[in-house]
């Protein structure tokens, strides 16, 4: 990502990030950065398309720790699979080793999504308030879950978008054959991978959580107005 273009997403992300913004700002400053993250990736697979020595597959670990570890992880899966790559958990002490698969773009915009994302989610945790008859651990994981599941979402909606609104005919057959050459680099090193069991949440906070998945900063103008228009993170 050029510096320029980094160093904008960066400032709107931490202007998300701010616990003095409020929901509606924060949800703003998200939709913005997601939508420049969201075109960033088009551009450079059709960079890479023509010369593949600008954007070549590759990987890498991140970790991610207890409290809430599982949790983090379905939160970084729901950010890495709309941005065309795919992960493999691995247990590693009291948390998880996420082994990432991508290209190398791909892999920088999951990087930057997932820590921003982190810290909205835990601002969001600390200021909601756990129903009294409720664990708070079973409540906070379920929160987390709805968190994760409404980004992923609109994630996938902010790069549908923006692979439907360039006028590259082509894009369609670079993305599709971005997303199979890393699912091959994924076969090669894990060529027994297995798929894990659904979890089941106890917790009441799903509702809670979907709609500060719905306020989080991603990067962009509203990215939901945009798919309507169009069809249109501890390392």
């Amino acid at each position: 990502m050029s510096e320029a273009m980094l160093s904008k997403v960066r400032k709107l992300l931490a202007q998300a990030e701010d616990p003095a913004c409020t929901p509606a700002e924060s949800a703003a400053f998200t939709a913005k950065a997601t939508e420049l993250i969201a075109r960033y990736g088009v551009d450079r697979a059709l960079l890479a398309a023509r010369d593949p020595t600008t954007d070549p597959v590759g990987d890498r670990v991140v970790e991610v720790v207890a409290p809430y570890a599982r949790d983090k992880a379905g939160l970084l899966a729901a950010v890495a699979e709309p941005l065309r790559c795919r992960c493999v958990r691995r247990r590693h002490g009291s948390g998880f080793a996420l082994h990432l698969f991508g290209f190398a773009s791909d892999l920088e915009r999951v990087d930057l999504l997932f820590t921003s994302l982190l810290v909205q989610a835990a601002h969001g945790l600390a200021g909601t308030v756990v129903p009294a008859d409720e664990h708070p651990a079973a409540f906070r994981r379920s929160w987390l879950a709805g968190f994760a599941q409404v980004v992923g979402g609109r994630l996938w909606a902010a790069e549908t978008a923006a692979a439907t609104g360039t006028d590259t005919p082509s894009v369609a057959l670079v993305l599709a054959d971005r997303s199979d050459r890393v699912a091959r680099r994924l076969a090669e090193v894990y060529p027994r991978l297995r798929t894990a069991p659904p979890r089941r949440l106890a917790g009441t906070g799903f509702g809670s959580g979907a709609e500060a998945g719905r306020r989080a900063d991603l990067g962009g103008r509203d990215i939901d107005a945009g798919a309507g228009r169009a069809r249109r993170l501890g390392r």
